[in-house]
């Protein structure tokens, strides 16, 4: 996969995503990440973050478009840059950005592999825009079938899933964060026969392994990161994967924020968080387990990973 030209299995990339749009894009977030590893290690991760931040704040500023973004960082990072509304780029057509300068800053402060830049792009109007949500309860699965819904019990979803991916229950693979929350979910998935796959942070990597081919996974539930969540249904778009979700506030605060913005509580299927195809890419700081791909810490060739869609 080179970064001038990258596809997917799906798709090719999207004709108004310029090959110089492309390659700057890229460019942005290997340096991003190389500024992070200088923090690798150290324990902290709000440097580990900041470093990230401020180089991929700078060098998109140079991109060829008009882009807005949908989702970054926020209150719940306390950053000023690539904050929800800001506008970046030199001007031209107009994007949605959804941008994530480290995912897994805890990783990368521990030194342990899972951290990762990521970065999507979709046409103007496209992503969804939660701003005031911090979280989102999310369903994540290899295939989509519109008799998912995240409200449903895991036993049922493991069932639609048994049925299209033609494997017995106890063959399926779930991927939980481990969290109190996140209790009642281990023990359906305990209960219905399918196997656990408990991870403490990074579910944007979880979530890829889910709509990769090979990626040894085959659902994610649980209530994580909204601004994650809609990066993710960019993938799943690309990948031609499920998801649903439902804002989950976690604080009265939160809850409140979003019946001031009006949003909707109900369930959001893939095309409410992400109406048109898009470009999503991932450069890793500390390594990423795909499954059957890996990418290498950053610096070593084959650290970033590219997925678009225009079916």
């Amino acid at each position: 996969m080179t970064d001038d030209a990258p596809t997917d299995r799906m798709g090719t990339v999207l004709t108004a995503l310029t090959p110089e749009i492309r390659s700057a894009a890229l460019k942005a977030m290997r340096s991003a990440a190389r500024a992070a590893a200088a923090h690798v290690g150290g324990g902290d991760g709000d440097a580990v973050d900041a470093a990230a931040v401020r180089v991929l704040r700078a060098e998109l500023g140079e991109l060829p478009i008009d882009g807005v973004v949908v989702v970054g960082e926020g209150e719940k990072d306390r950053a000023p840059m690539l904050f929800v509304g800001e506008h970046i780029g030199r001007g031209g057509s107009g994007w949605d950005v959804a941008v994530d300068p480290v995912d897994g800053t805890r990783l990368a402060a521990a030194g342990q592999p899972g951290a990762m830049v990521v970065l999507a792009l979709a046409p103007r109007g496209a992503l969804a825009d939660i701003g005031a949500a911090h979280y989102l309860r999310k369903l994540v699965t290899r295939v989509d079938d519109d008799r998912l819904s995240v409200a449903a019990s895991v036993a049922d979803t493991l069932a639609i899933l048994s049925e299209r991916l033609s494997r017995d229950v106890a063959e399926l693979t779930v991927a939980v964060q481990d969290r109190p929350r996140h209790a009642a979910f281990v023990r359906e998935v305990v209960a219905a026969g399918a196997r656990l796959d408990s991870f403490v942070h990074g579910d944007v990597e979880r979530s890829l392994r889910v709509l990769l081919p090979n990626g040894g996974l085959d659902a994610l539930v649980g209530i994580g990161g909204a601004p994650e969540g809609v990066i993710t249904a960019v993938a799943a778009r690309a990948l031609g994967g499920g998801m649903r979700a439902s804002l989950a506030p976690q604080s009265r605060r939160e809850a409140g924020r979003i019946r001031e913005a009006g949003l909707d509580e109900g369930e959001l299927s893939l095309d409410a968080l992400c109406s048109a195809d898009g470009w999503v890419a991932v450069a890793s700081v500390t390594g990423i387990d795909l499954g059957a791909r890996t990418l290498p810490p950053v610096g070593a060739d084959g650290s970033v990973a590219v997925w678009a869609s225009d079916s």
